[in-house]
């Protein structure tokens, strides 16, 4: 991967998404930058960090589910 790659690739791996006027979830932006190569190796590198990040929670859960979790429960007005 190149360093302008690289610098894309660490935006995607971002737990973070933008939202549509509808409420869906869009891919970041920055994947549609990356080569299918950079798209291949990033998406190893997402799969090897919510791993990571799931190991450390003390409920087991990634970056990823807690924002699921969190959307899901503001949409019901859960706490």
């Amino acid at each position: 991967m190149t360093s302008e790659q690289e610098l894309l690739a660490e935006q995607v791996l971002n737990a973070h998404r933008q939202s549509a006027p509808d409420g869906s979830l869009r891919a970041h932006r920055a994947w549609h930058d990356l080569d299918p190569d950079a798209r291949r190796e990033t998406a190893e590198a997402a799969e090897r960090l919510r791993k990571l990040e799931a190991a450390l929670s003390p409920e087991g859960h990634s970056s990823t589910v807690s924002a699921v979790l969190a959307r899901l429960r503001s949409s019901r007005g859960t706490p």
